[in-house]
């Protein structure tokens, strides 16, 4: 078919007049008294003055970033070279309309705006207007525009409700619900919520509907429109009916992402990504269901069709490589991760309370292969210090993830816990919580304090200890969530601090002898529950092995750095060479002098009966022993005048920097809120499933990957999955979903309550409902 039939049937009033320039079947450039206007499917797109070179470059980038046309297009069309265009893109993408029409800096020559400029900055703030509205409506950048906030001390306001659009005739499609706008220019009653000048706060809250005036689901354009305008803050979203949809099954964690609160507290913490397409409430979801997915890094999204993982989205498309680091570095410019992570574990501790008697804390050291000088920490799997960055997590009874806290400079446990600890009690409150830790922690005066604190210690023993005759110990048994237990016991009373601190010791004998000292302060416990307390700490060390597998932890995010402490005091590499040779000069004072005795040993008294005689025979070695102890003695004292440590300004060539750790940060906590989601399905599923201790995870990762179909109905989003490999695996899915449907969950920014069978093998969905 020619071009100028297919553009018939879209513009049959247009024709084709003088100044008319047809670029392809969607846009049309037309020229008339000095004037151009940019249509786009018959919508004005452009209007402005033939000769104004930044409206022109600036209609130009909209309908390539819109994705109306091509560069090659554009520029053909307007007369321009594509190098010319992609050059208006990039100053476009760094700084916005205004680079379109200057080059970057502050024009040379102009004078600078006046006091007034500053006043008008903080009415339009205060009006609820974002950077970028107000850049362009004063004239200038909005990197100037933070600046003057932040030189003026400006804060947001507390975050209120946010007013929404009604609609006076609802949309029959089961997916839209109210629209939420921003208070520019409409009737809202309520100011927006801002809880970060970086993160303008459109969204609503994650149990609240939007709408879209899309309607069909594959075709997002105008919301994508709406987006680049300003007035949406994300999309909402959008089902079809479809058969054999990739990774549909992962639809069931749905309901345990919305029962964790991860959406409500991120809405809490960060209000909003802005005005966007994929705005807050989706990039959440999008990340905890790639984790799920075994997606673990942003660039693996590469390898999976975005119309696929935008169908589970309830999107055209689902956020690729490039548009999900933007919203995660987004994110980590308001600095937030820290209280997002206590937001969690809040709401967990609210949810879960019961199962914080006895807290597990360990850190989990993260290996750096990069270029930069970083810290170096102790890695157990290699027994070498290497550049690493290390975070300690706090886990609860069951050994679910509760809290992350990224060390200061690998700092050691010891030295992390009373941080920790005071972490832990701002959310726990006065309650006594027992603490589960390694031999790491070891430190007497440690325990001291945290006791004092009103916290309970369990940890093994370190250091050489008298052992326990075998006569003290007995064979205890008990029973602890459903498994019965026996260990070899013997329990006695012991003390540290010159007899300061009492403690308790519980020694567990092995079958080949092996003694295991355990230490607390808890006596009410019987001596068989230390034991297993203690040993259940090995619950952690399996959930640091499975998220390094499964979902990565370990991945960089990204490869970003930021200044760190030049004062931080590291150990004087000066101080570690100089011990290093007396320890080999004390090694030499060790074999000489065994020498000379073995010499005097051996001495034939009929050739040298003196001892005068033989310091003669043996001059040699004896001026040898006066050599190395005067060597030692030097480097004693050499080592003596040289500090121990120094500050690492003295230590590093150039900036001192350590790695940025907010993302990381963030995609851990992420990444946790997946684990846990995952834990509740695993949990749900035991009474139906008789290896769910062994094969539990392995079985609900198989149904979150499988392939499913969905039914669109008003109201509801019935999501039907395949079967499994076998039928017992089969039967558990589908009591597994007997009991997610009791009751339904909505998905997030819909008012679709989920609905899960097993479907039939053969089974295809009814007709697509839009």
């Amino acid at each position: 078919m020619a071009a100028s039939e297919r553009t018939g049937d879209l513009f049959p009033n247009a024709g084709s007049p003088t100044g008319t320039v047809i670029m392809n079947e969607h846009c049309l450039v037309r020229t008339l008294d000095d004037h151009r206007v940019v249509i786009v499917a018959g919508v004005v797109l452009a209007h402005y003055a033939v000769g104004d070179r930044m409206a022109e470059a600036h209609a130009m980038v909209s309908l390539i970033e819109q994705g109306w046309s091509d560069q090659n297009d554009v520029a053909r069309t307007f007369g321009y070279s594509s190098r010319t265009v992609r050059r208006y893109q990039e100053r476009f993408d760094d700084g916005g309309l205004a680079a379109l029409g200057r080059p970057r800096g502050y024009p040379k020559g102009r004078r600078r705006l006046k006091v007034s400029y500053t006043r008008r900055v903080m009415q339009l703030k205060a009006e609820g207007l974002s950077n970028r509205q107000i850049a362009f409506r004063v004239g200038v950048s909005e990197m100037a525009v933070r600046k003057v906030l932040r030189r003026l001390g400006w804060k947001p306001p507390e975050p209120t409700t946010q007013g929404t659009l009604a609609m006076e005739n609802p949309p029959a499609n089961p997916n839209l619900s109210a629209f939420p706008i921003s208070s520019q220019g409409t009737s809202s009653t309520q100011e927006l919520p801002s809880a970060d000048p970086k993160l303008s706060a459109f969204s609503p809250p994650d149990d609240s509907a939007a709408i879209s005036f899309d309607t069909d689901p594959s075709d997002r354009r105008f919301d994508r429109l709406m987006a680049y305008l300003g007035l949406l803050d994300d999309a909402a979203p959008m089902f079809q009916s479809g058969a054999n949809i990739p990774g549909g099954g992962v639809l069931l964690a749905i309901p345990a992402l919305v029962a964790s609160g991860a959406l409500k507290c991120a809405h809490e913490v960060y209000g909003g990504l802005g005005p966007a397409f994929y705005g807050l409430r989706t990039t959440i979801v999008a990340l905890v269901l790639m984790a799920l997915l075994r997606i673990k890094r942003p660039e693996a999204l590469k390898e999976h069709p975005p119309q696929d993982l935008g169908r589970v989205l309830g999107l055209d498309r689902a956020p690729e490589v490039k548009t999900l680091r933007r919203k995660l570095s987004r994110l980590a410019a308001s600095g937030q991760a820290t209280a997002f992570g206590r937001a969690l574990a809040q709401y967990r501790i609210a949810q879960r309370g019961a199962s914080l008697g006895f807290l597990y804390v360990d850190g989990h050291v993260r290996v750096y292969h990069g270029q930069r000088s970083l810290p170096k920490a102790h890695v157990a799997q290699m027994r070498l210090p290497m550049p690493a960055t290390t975070d300690y997590w706090v886990n609860d009874t069951h050994g679910e993830p509760l809290l992350v806290v990224t060390a200061e400079a690998n700092a050691g446990l010891v030295k992390m816990l009373p941080p920790v600890l005071d972490e832990v009690r701002s959310l726990v409150g006065e309650r006594r919580v027992t603490v589960v830790f390694d031999r790491g922690g070891w430190s007497p005066k440690l325990f001291q304090k945290l006791i004092a604190a009103g916290f309970d210690i369990l940890t093994y023993r370190k250091g050489r200890f008298p052992r326990v005759a075998k006569s003290r110990f007995g064979e205890h048994t008990g029973v602890f969530e459903g498994r019965k237990v026996t260990y070899t016991l013997a329990d006695r009373a012991c003390f540290s601090l010159n007899r300061t601190l009492r403690l308790r010791q519980v020694t567990q004998l092995s079958e080949k002898g092996h003694q295991t000292p355990i230490i607390t302060s808890r006596r009410d416990l019987s001596a068989v529950e230390v034991a297993f307390r203690m040993f259940e700490r090995w619950r952690q060390e399996n959930f640091f092995k499975y998220l390094r597998k499964e979902y990565e932890l370990d991945a960089l995010v990204d490869y970003a750095t930021e200044p760190d402490d030049p004062l931080r005091e590291v150990p004087n590499p000066q101080w570690l060479k100089l011990s290093t040779r007396l320890r080999e000069a004390r090694a030499v004072l060790t074999v000489l002098p065994a020498k000379f005795g073995l010499q005097a040993l051996l001495n034939e008294e009929a050739r040298r009966p003196t001892m005068r005689g033989f310091k003669i025979a043996n001059a040699h070695l004896t001026q040898e022993i006066r050599d190395a102890v005067q060597r030692f003695l030097r480097l004693k004292a050499r080592r003596a005048a040289v500090p121990q440590r120094v500050p690492v300004e003295q230590v590093v060539e150039g900036p001192v920097v350590k790695l940025a750790a907010e993302r990381k940060h963030l995609t851990n906590l992420l990444k946790m809120v997946a684990y846990q989601a995952e834990s509740d399905l695993v949990r749900l599923i035991g009474a139906h499933y008789r290896r769910s201790e062994d094969e539990g995870r392995t079985l609900i990762q198989s149904a979150l990957a499988s392939k499913a179909s969905f039914e669109v109905a008003p109201k509801e989003l019935r999501v039907i999955l395949a079967p499994l490999s076998s039928a017992h695996r089969t039967r558990a899915l589908a009591a597994l979903c007997e009991q997610l449907n009791a009751p339904p969950c909505g998905f997030p920014g819909t008012d679709l309550k989920l609905h899960f069978r097993v479907g039939e093998p053969g089974f295809r969905p009814k007709a697509d409902s839009l």
